[in-house]
Formats: C-alpha cells, structure tokens, sequence
C-alpha cells in the first residue's frame, strides 16, 4: 500500500499484512493526494505516481507529478 497524505513529505509503502513499513522517499512539498498505480502496456513494468501541491495548514506550496518505477 502507498500512502502520501500526511504533514512530513513523505511518499511512503506499507506492507498491506502487517502495516509495517517498507520503504519512504522524501517529497518536494507534502502531499494531500492519493497515490496511483499503473502498469505500462508496452513495458509490463508497474509505476507508482503522486501529486505533490502541498499539505493542508503548510505555507510550503510546490507542483510536481513525480513517478516511481517498482523493481
């Protein structure tokens, strides 16, 4: 599971059995937005896309679209 909407710019996974965390990548600015998953029709290979415009009640404003390709 992918998680971004928090006050600390995080873009974080979480194992969906345990909860445990499993991985974070700092964001530019916080992230209110839910995370979306895709695969590539040509490639196979799945990405992980967040919106970053900045958190609620933060004066940090940004806007970025960032990916992440899973291995």
């Amino acid at each position: 599971m992918f998680f971004s909407g928090s006050q600390d710019f995080y873009l974080r996974a979480y194992d969906a059995q345990t909860g445990a965390e499993v991985w974070k990548h700092p964001l530019p600015v916080g992230s209110s937005a839910t995370p979306m998953s895709y695969v590539s029709p040509k490639t196979g290979k799945q990405y992980i896309v967040v919106t970053a415009g900045g958190a609620a009640y933060s004066k940090r404003l940004g806007d970025y679209v960032m990916a992440f390709a899973l291995p």
